[in-house]
């Protein structure tokens, strides 16, 4: 083992990065600190100090915070201003997580003092490479600890068997979920059990946040999102912090089965994987940001967001936010939201997002130019020479092959 004198932990309380505290411990004989996130994943971060303290860390190395906030206004809504999707269907819910939480163990590995930061992703998942991707762009230094490349505690018997000797105590939470899964103000996603075949259909009582299509109320209901800047900024008129906003646009999309995906998607290290996914506020959000952009952006503007976006989407899956190739994109994608500002109107029903309306006082939509009644600003036959133009290469190679 490498010689560690204090480690960062990204800790959620629970089995695994429990038994990796202790792990950490007993393997490397190191100072251990814990950091837990809480970016609106609906559960108590606060249980995570008196599990920590329980198992022998000193008060002063428990950090906890709220990144609510943060996560939406910086990670969150820069990634919805160019309408990213990965593999034409994912909102990217966890992927965006990861870069705040590799950015917050860097910054607090740097204030105490510590020389290593550890996680508890797998070495088969995504999520290994992103923590550690981003560590290493903010600290080319810092050493990374990744347990589940080194030991052999390789199933849950192994550590609950490990958490029992170790006299680690294990919640047994009634009506605990026995997917794998992962939440945040964003999405929430489930994976393993049956839905490691593809073919399996889900089961209803898995999903945990919305309402099923078919059981969501039988009338449409009627909202409105205001954008400042590519951003939201209100919902039905009233003004709400990037948080609050997210989160009632979650509420939103819940009650009405919105946002529910099955995908079979391309892992970054190799494998396929299946996972389910509910994203009721992003899915919401994602039809009113293209909404109000269909009226502000210029056509070559508008398709050349579309041509990069999926690249910035696999640039985000894979881990790679700090990189200076996002950073250049963002740039260019930020610039284009600059006159994205106005008002979407949409009706909620049974799984559908259905846009009614928008408005801007950027709005490039000019009803002179676009009306189908008479005008007097377009000349029709301007249209002749212009298609004839087009077609030009069209004409000589049709000749040539006589």
């Amino acid at each position: 083992m490498a010689a560690i004198k204090k480690v960062v932990l990204a800790y959620s309380g629970g089995l695994d990065t429990s038994v990796i505290l202790k792990w950490l411990g007993d393997n490397y004989h190191c100072e251990v600190v814990t950091f837990t996130a809480d970016i609106g994943q609906g559960e108590e971060v606060e249980s995570a100090r008196e599990k920590a303290l329980k198992l022998g860390i000193k008060s002063e190395n428990i950090f906890i915070e709220d990144l609510r906030e943060e996560f939406i206004s910086d990670f969150v809504f820069p990634m919805f201003r160019a309408n990213t999707i990965y593999e034409g269907e994912y909102l990217l819910g966890t992927s965006i997580a990861r870069p705040l939480i590799a950015k917050r163990l860097v910054e607090i590995a740097k204030s105490v003092g510590a020389d290593a930061i550890a996680h508890g992703a797998t070495g088969k998942g995504n999520d290994q490479v992103r923590f550690e991707l981003g560590a290493y762009a903010l600290n080319p230094n810092i050493k990374v600890i990744a347990p589940w490349r080194e030991w052999d505690l390789n199933s849950r018997e192994k550590l609950l068997s490990y958490a029992e000797s170790a006299g680690i105590s294990i919640d047994k939470k009634p009506n605990k979920s026995p997917y794998s899964m992962d939440a945040n103000l964003l999405h929430i996603s489930y994976e393993g059990q049956i839905l490691e075949d593809p073919n399996a259909e889900p089961e209803e009582d898995m999903w945990r946040w919305s309402t099923s299509p078919m059981n969501a109320p039988n009338e449409p209901e009627s909202i409105s999102i205001t954008f400042e800047k590519g951003d939201g900024i209100a919902i039905n008129g009233a003004s709400l912090s990037p948080a609050q906003f997210w989160h009632k646009l979650n509420l939103l999309g819940a009650k009405h089965g919105i946002g529910r995906l099955d995908l079979v998607e391309n892992r970054y290290v190799g494998m396929k994987s299946r996972g389910c996914y509910e994203t009721p506020g992003g899915s919401i959000y994602l039809k009113a940001h293209r909404a109000i952009e269909s009226l502000c952006l210029d056509r070559e503007e508008a398709h050349l967001k579309d041509s990069i976006m999926p690249k910035f989407a696999e640039l985000i899956y894979n881990g790679y936010w700090f990189s200076p190739e996002r950073e250049a994109l963002q740039a260019l994608i930020d610039k284009t939201q600059e006159r994205v500002s106005g008002v979407v109107r949409l009706k909620l029903y049974k799984g559908n997002v259905i846009v009614v309306g928008r408005s801007s006082p950027h709005s490039l939509f000019n009803p002179a130019y676009s009306t189908f009644e008479e005008d007097a600003v377009y000349d029709q036959k301007d249209a002749a020479g212009f298609i004839k133009l087009n077609a030009l290469r069209f004409i000589i190679a049709g000749k040539t092959r006589g």
